[in-house]
């Protein structure tokens, strides 16, 4: 049976006939009548609830993703946990520090390496994760060579493959790969207070995963003034675009706390440099700009637990030309906060409609992303959630 072509029905069918069922007794098994067994198998009558597919498959002993007619186990997972200790692996050899060999591999010249990196932090805005995955075990290992052979040149290369580490084990639901990641980015960057500043990026990241909140706004703070120009008037882009992020992360640091007064001071702090910005810039793959303040007024609004302004803001925002020049990445982790408003103010259509979105523009942040599985599965409860989505939940084995 090629599976990935028949209708859901048609699979019912088959698979009904395989375990020597008639409709009546497969009806009988599910409470079902013997004309709902006969209309789904004509597919006249569609499966768009999680709950029913998942009674169909365990009467047919079967799995949810082999009626759906994908691979037998859920999408992502596996894959998932086995690139993040491919991660703890790069990470854990300590190859300069004990004196290991470097094998037959050349140390690069920095500049050639800082290509290398450049090209895996657009990887990973695109959001191909598992792609990134496969290139970082090397890469780290390069970098941390070519950093040993000339210090000055690759520490920046050094710092931003650990930034890029970090930020993919936060997404893939690892915060101890992603605090050791962090940590030698920090130490590395030490004694360059524009690199230090990039690196506290991905550390307001990582203390907000792990729930220290607390210490992420105060550490985020101290990081954008020290970046901070004396006078903001006659800050450079790339400078305002660090201060700027790290202020974003010291507002999403309070809302987790519910501190909505320093929310709303940083979040219009952050828009006044954002302001002098612009949109459609990246300065240290940082996104940032007026829409990537107003994206994150909806994160923030969504942990403070005010679905509705969320909803407005992210309506607002997605609308912007900023929109569509942010990388994939932020835009498909914004679609999960979205999808999370919605939630929040009862509208699981709409929430349904947003994550469909983020699919469709970085499908990794669904299927390998904890979070976006999280939301996903909320979502699928709703008799209302569209079948594509159904599906989905099913092949990936959350509901």
């Amino acid at each position: 049976m090629d599976g990935d072509r028949l209708p859901v029905g048609r699979r019912v069918a088959y698979w009904r006939g395989r375990r020597k069922l008639s409709q009546q007794v497969f009806a009988d098994r599910l409470g079902k009548s013997k004309s709902w067994v006969d209309k789904v198998e004509r597919g006249v009558r569609s499966l768009d609830k999680l709950s029913t597919l998942q009674n169909i498959a365990a009467v047919l002993r079967i799995d949810t993703a082999v009626l759906l007619g994908r691979d037998i186990r859920p999408a992502g997972v596996p894959e998932r946990t086995e690139g993040v200790e491919r991660i703890r692996a790069a990470l854990s050899t300590y190859e300069i520090p004990l004196g290991r060999p470097a094998g037959s591999r050349p140390v690069l010249p920095a500049v050639q390496m800082a290509r290398q990196v450049a090209h895996a932090w657009t990887t990973f805005q695109h959001a191909r994760y598992t792609r990134v995955v496969d290139l970082l075990p090397e890469l780290l290992a390069d970098v941390e060579r070519v950093h040993d052979t000339d210090p000055v040149a690759g520490r920046a290369p050094l710092v931003e493959a650990y930034r890029i580490t970090a930020s993919l084990m936060v997404k893939l639901g690892a915060p101890d790969l992603a605090w050791l990641a962090v940590d030698r980015a920090m130490i590395a960057a030490t004694g360059d207070r524009v690199v230090v500043a990039a690196a506290a990026v991905q550390l307001g990241q990582v203390l907000r995963a792990s729930g220290q909140v607390r210490v992420a706004k105060s550490a985020m703070l101290a990081a954008a003034y020290r970046i901070a120009p004396p006078v903001i008037e006659f800050g450079l882009p790339p400078e305002l675009s660090l201060c700027g992020t790290l202020l974003l992360q010291a507002a999403l640091a309070a809302a987790r706390h519910g501190d909505d007064a320093a929310v709303a001071e940083l979040l219009d702090e952050a828009a006044a440099l954002a302001a002098r910005v612009g949109d459609g810039h990246d300065h240290h793959r940082t996104g940032f700009g007026p829409t990537a303040v107003e994206l994150a007024r909806v994160a923030a609004a969504v942990e403070l637990g005010d679905g509705g302004a969320a909803v407005a803001w992210h309506e607002k925002a997605t609308t912007r030309d900023g929109w569509r020049w942010l990388p994939a990445e932020h835009r498909a982790a914004h679609l999960i906060d979205a999808a999370r408003a919605y939630l929040q103010t009862d509208d699981p259509i709409s929430a349904g409609r947003a994550l469909m979105e983020a699919d469709h523009v970085a499908p990794a942040e669904i299927r390998h992303r904890p979070a976006g599985r999280d939301v996903l599965a909320q979502v699928a409860r709703d008799p209302a959630t569209p079948t594509t989505l159904i599906h989905l939940a099913a092949t990936l084995g959350v509901g």
